[in-house]
């Protein structure tokens, strides 16, 4: 049986193929059911693949959650420890850049050393082209956007994922990176531009039936537009939180009527 290694934000989504697992995996995470998902996977996470995959779930879920940094902690270190060629090491250590990330921008913990010093690491692992180095660079760039406060640098790494993720055909890691590539010209007044990006990441998250991840997607197209289509975008987005069951938990709060205008939120 084939796993595929697609830690946090990667994945091509509803295109795993023929195998039931990992459709059923899809499945439940793209309903934000992550540990679900994951205790699907536990009787396989003896080797590196599934234990990697489980433990993206399962960082996955405190990103959109604020919850469960504990069994994300355990099944990381689960992945690490059955990592033994190069490439599945660097991949855990994306991992690990990734939790610590996580934890930093949603100040649980301030761990943004380690984040650097886990992806620095993934980065001396990981072959260029490497299944996960796309996923490596675009890790990298939010660490440089929402860490270190520097967007050009941000701008460089989104753009390597961004290619990598085309050729790769990874259409929810491209769905990413249009989004945060979006989300910097908008700091920058390129409205048609930020637009355009929101957009094509919106499209692809539909395509995939991402739907943990299409309401963010709403919100930040909603900042591009004028009322009433604004409004439209963000009452589907508050329908979309409240079927989930409130999560995004930090989105949540921003869709209660008056709906405020926000930066566009980080998932």
């Amino acid at each position: 049986m084939g796993y595929a290694v697609t830690p946090g934000t990667s994945g091509s989504g509803s295109t795993a193929g023929d195998d039931p697992l990992q459709t059923a995996v899809w499945r439940l995470r793209s309903r934000g059911c992550w540990a679900d998902a994951a205790e699907l996977l536990a009787p396989h996470a003896v080797e590196a693949g599934p234990a990697l995959q489980r433990a993206s779930l399962l960082v996955e879920r405190c990103l959109y959650t604020g919850r469960g940094w504990a069994e994300a902690e355990d099944a990381l270190r689960t992945a690490e420890a059955t990592a033994h060629a190069d490439d599945e090491r660097g991949a855990a250590a994306s991992e690990r850049g990734h939790l610590a990330y996580v934890s930093s921008l949603l100040h649980e913990h301030d761990r943004t050393d380690e984040a650097r010093a886990a992806l620095g690491r993934a980065a001396a692992l990981l072959r260029p082209d490497a299944p996960g180095r796309a996923l490596l660079d675009f890790r990298r760039g939010l660490v440089a956007e929402n860490l270190s406060d520097s967007p050009q640098s941000a701008r460089g790494a989104y753009l390597r994922a961004h290619t990598a993720a085309k050729d790769h055909g990874d259409s929810l890691l491209l769905s990413f990176t249009w989004r945060h590539l979006a989300g910097l010209a908008l700091r920058q007044g390129e409205l048609a531009e930020a637009r355009n990006g929101f957009a094509e990441s919106l499209r692809l998250r539909e395509e995939l039936g991402y739907l943990v991840g299409t309401a963010p997607a709403l919100m930040a197209l909603a900042e591009t537009e004028q009322e009433p289509e604004a409004g439209r975008l963000r009452a589907e987005a508050g329908r979309l939180v409240r079927l989930l069951g409130g999560v995004p938990t930090w989105l949540a709060d921003k869709l209660a009527p008056p709906f405020p205008l926000s930066p566009p939120a980080p998932a």
